[in-house]
């Protein structure tokens, strides 16, 4: 379980170098590139875990931000991604309300993803997903990820407060 703990944690930090610089970056379609690059490689990270709620939802969600980022995420789409988010990721729940906040997040993101087009509110959208994976990342022990989430969580309001006074 501690090698576990130590390489999940390591594939981790990998993601979440991509997921600060998504907070960094202004541009809609370069943020998702990189948004899309944190979920597949916390995919990966999650195995490590065990924590098969992550796998499933991550898996997904780089699926969607893949689409998102090829501006091909439409209504029906966007309707595909929550239904199968929400019954795999109950179906594949084994750490009761723990397992269902990548669940919860996902379903966010989600409809955020469809829904937002500007900079401001898809960043603060970013910050919201962040705060419940944090919470998630500290049960599952993914210190790595929590310490990410939490960087970017600054990192991503002090830029929204800067592209607020402009």
């Amino acid at each position: 379980m501690a090698w576990n703990i130590l390489v999940g944690n390591g594939i981790s930090f990998i993601a979440g170098i991509f997921l600060i610089v998504s907070y960094c970056v202004n541009d809609v379609k370069k943020a998702y590139k990189y948004q899309f690059l944190n979920a597949f490689v916390l995919a990966i990270s999650s195995v490590f875990f065990f924590s098969w709620t992550g796998v499933t939802t991550l898996s997904i969600a780089s699926a969607r931000n893949a689409m998102v980022y090829k501006d091909n995420l439409t209504f029906n789409w966007t309707i595909f991604f929550l239904i199968i988010s929400v019954v795999l990721g109950v179906v594949v729940n084994t750490m009761g309300f723990i397992g269902l906040l990548p669940v919860i997040a996902i379903v966010q993101i989600t409809v955020c993803n469809y829904a937002l087009k500007s900079i401001k509110s898809i960043k603060i959208s970013f910050i919201v997903n962040s705060l419940i994976y944090i919470v998630y990342f500290l049960a599952i022990l993914d210190f790595t990820s929590a310490t990410a989430e939490t960087i970017t969580v600054a990192i991503g309001s002090l830029s929204l407060l800067r592209l607020i006074k402009r």
